[in-house]
């Protein structure tokens, strides 16, 4: 008892669990005169409650996400499709440039419960607010209500993340 797991073991085990990857993104009505819109690739996302409808998603402490999703209680999610893999790269760059430029040549459109911005051939989308956060190690568990559900693509397979590198399924 109080051995701890080197930090490198873990993520090197963790590395071995398959995910799937989406885009959070949030709209931040406070910065400059329309606001900002945000996003973050994520991996750690999942189904909590069929009834309520709820999921889950995992934001690193002090992020811009996080300090965003803090005092902005609606955010989206856009499952990523195979042919998204360059969004997802672009989206979790450390020390990348601003959100602003991430989102320009990104084709979406903006969801009507959220506000936030949604990722065009997306091959799920959901619209979530913030019922409960919880602080866990260096992340924050965000439980979100889902607002809407929708599945606009039925084009291509999920894009996936193993081993420290995107794949796609088949």
């Amino acid at each position: 008892m109080g051995e701890t797991v080197h930090s490198d073991d873990f993520r090197a085990a963790m590395a071995r669990l398959a995910a799937g990857v989406v885009l959070l993104t949030a709209h931040d009505p406070e910065d400059g005169p329309r606001g900002e819109d945000v996003g973050m690739t994520a991996t750690a996302f999942m189904s909590v409650s069929l009834e309520p409808p709820l999921v889950l998603a995992s934001v690193r402490l002090g992020s811009r996400m996080d300090e965003l999703l803090e005092r902005q209680p609606r955010w989206a999610v856009s499952v990523l499709s195979e042919s998204q893999r360059h969004i997802a790269g672009r989206f979790a760059m450390r020390g990348r440039i601003s959100d602003r430029l991430l989102f320009e040549d990104v084709s979406y459109y903006r969801g009507e419960a959220s506000g936030a911005p949604i990722l065009g051939g997306a091959l799920a989308i959901l619209e979530c607010e913030t019922q409960q956060r919880v602080v866990a190690g260096d992340h924050a568990l965000l439980i979100g209500r889902v607002l809407t559900a929708r599945t606009p693509s039925a084009d291509g397979g999920p894009l996936t993340y193993f081993r420290g590198r995107y794949r796609y399924l088949g």
